[in-house]
């Protein structure tokens, strides 16, 4: 196996290792853990937002292809760097105005399209499907986000909870009933977005679980067990450490 395989596994067996160890406590192996996380997060970051915006967007356009007109754009971002410059601050305020008009302009169309006008929409589908022999058809099943059964569920969910939020009514009698299960809707409406938050978590560790099960393998030169025993080690010398700096009581 190549080497840089075998050194990315320990690398990575390390640091995946050492970050667990603030479940123990903080320590100096999670802090160098978290500050090279940092670190390679920004310089990566610093490195391909040159790559793209500088060279690709502006460099190989401009000089290779002669398309002069990004001048434009490129004046406007460097005006933002005036804001460093205590007498030329005021001009950056042209280019964040510039930045703030144009997103504003890009945003609020799609905001409305997916936030206002696709509910809307998916609220008043019809409640029976028409047949092609002009009967009228039911569908019941929950599977399928189409079904006759899915648009009804989806108009009360829709009423109660906008009926839940109108203040200008005592919720008493049936409006109560009503406010309620639009409190049913909501909870359940959260309970899914935790419960995908939670998942997409848990996989993240199970992929990290997954990598430090197979670099423990021979061919990595069993990483993991080497790792975890330096792990160990560290935390008990930290530890023992700690102890001997404490002023006896």
């Amino acid at each position: 196996m190549p080497f840089e395989v075998i050194f990315g596994a320990w690398v990575a067996t390390g640091l995946t290792l050492f970050i667990l160890t603030f479940l123990y406590e903080d320590n100096p192996l999670f802090k160098i853990a978290e500050h090279l996380y940092v670190g390679v997060s920004v310089g990566y970051a610093i490195v391909k937002t040159y790559d793209t915006v500088v060279i690709r967007l502006i460099y190989e356009p401009m000089v290779k292809q002669g398309d002069w007109s990004l001048l434009v754009p490129l004046v406007i971002g460097s005006l933002m760097l005036a804001r460093y410059v205590p007498k030329a601050a005021w001009m950056s305020r042209i280019a964040f105005a510039f930045v703030v008009g144009v997103g504003s302009g890009l945003a609020i169309p799609r905001v409305i399209s997916s936030y206002i006008l696709k509910q809307i929409e998916d609220t008043v589908r019809p409640l029976v499907s028409l047949a092609t022999d002009g009967s009228t058809t039911f569908t019941y099943s929950l599977l399928d986000p189409a079904s006759n059964l899915n648009a009804i569920v989806l108009l009360i969910g829709v009423v109660s909870v906008l009926f839940y939020f109108f203040f200008s009514v005592e919720h008493t009698g049936p409006g109560k009933v009503v406010a309620r299960t639009g409190i049913l809707f909501l909870m359940i409406a959260f309970g899914a977005a935790f419960g995908y938050t939670v998942m997409a978590r848990m996989s993240l560790l199970i992929g990290r679980l997954s990598d430090l099960i197979d670099y423990s393998h021979p061919e990595y030169g069993r990483a993991t067990w080497w790792l975890l025993a330096v792990t160990i080690a560290t935390l008990i010398a930290f530890r023992a450490r700690r102890r001997g700096m404490e002023p006896p009581q």
